[in-house]
Formats: C-alpha cells, structure tokens, sequence
C-alpha cells in the first residue's frame, strides 16, 4: 500500500534490502532514506500494554522474549543504519493503513530534500 502510493508520486525505490542492517522495507538510495513498516504486533507497537497482555496469554515467556528481543534488534539496526549516514524511518502498520497519503507524502517530501539540497 505505501510502496504503491510512493510509486504513483514518483518516487523510486528499492525493496527488502538484504545488504543493510535490519533489511528496510524500502530503500531510497540517492536520498540515503531507509523506511520500515512494522507490524505492531511484531515490533512491540506501546510495548507496556502489550508486555501485560502477553503475560497473561499461552506460554508467555517466549512471547515476551520475542517481541522484546524484535523490538532491540531494532534498535541496533536503526543505530548501525545512522551511523552509516542513513536516515531511518519507521513507520506503524496501522498508521500506514490510516494515513498512507499523509506518510507517502511525508516521505516523497523528504527524499526530495535530500536529493537535491538548496543552496546558499
């Protein structure tokens, strides 16, 4: 859904990037713009409530490890990412699903600015 609103704005991309840390969903090379989609539930979208549901469900210390080890691993990747110049965007499932145009735009505005800085 965002890949196809990126495209119909013109933007470029490439997907399911093996060669960077963390994999990003989509990859704006010239931008050095990285984005991921990350499922909520996967990656420990408001963690807290989620630790507590978790804990109360089927064999809630594996899920618990799960998700919190997805959500450090993150983490590493968003650090190695901006250490390497890029810049990473992350962005919820279920803010995709609602507002696909706002963040599609948001996104098409940035790798616009980085693509070709003004001058002063």
């Amino acid at each position: 859904m965002l890949r196809r609103a990126l495209w119909a704005r013109g933007l470029r991309y490439r997907i399911d990037v093996a060669k960077l840390p963390g994999r990003p969903d989509i990859m704006l090379e010239q931008a050095q713009i990285v984005v991921f989609c990350d499922g909520d539930f996967w990656h420990g979208r408001d963690l807290p409530a989620r630790e507590e549901r978790l804990a109360r469900g089927h064999n809630p210390g594996y899920w618990l490890s799960k998700i919190r080890g997805n959500v450090a691993r993150d983490r590493r990747s968003d650090d190695a990412l901006r250490s390497a110049g890029w810049t990473v965007l992350r962005y919820w499932e279920s803010d995709i699903l609602r507002s696909v145009d706002a963040i599609a735009d948001a996104i098409v505005s940035l790798a616009r600015e980085r693509a070709c800085p003004r001058r002063t």
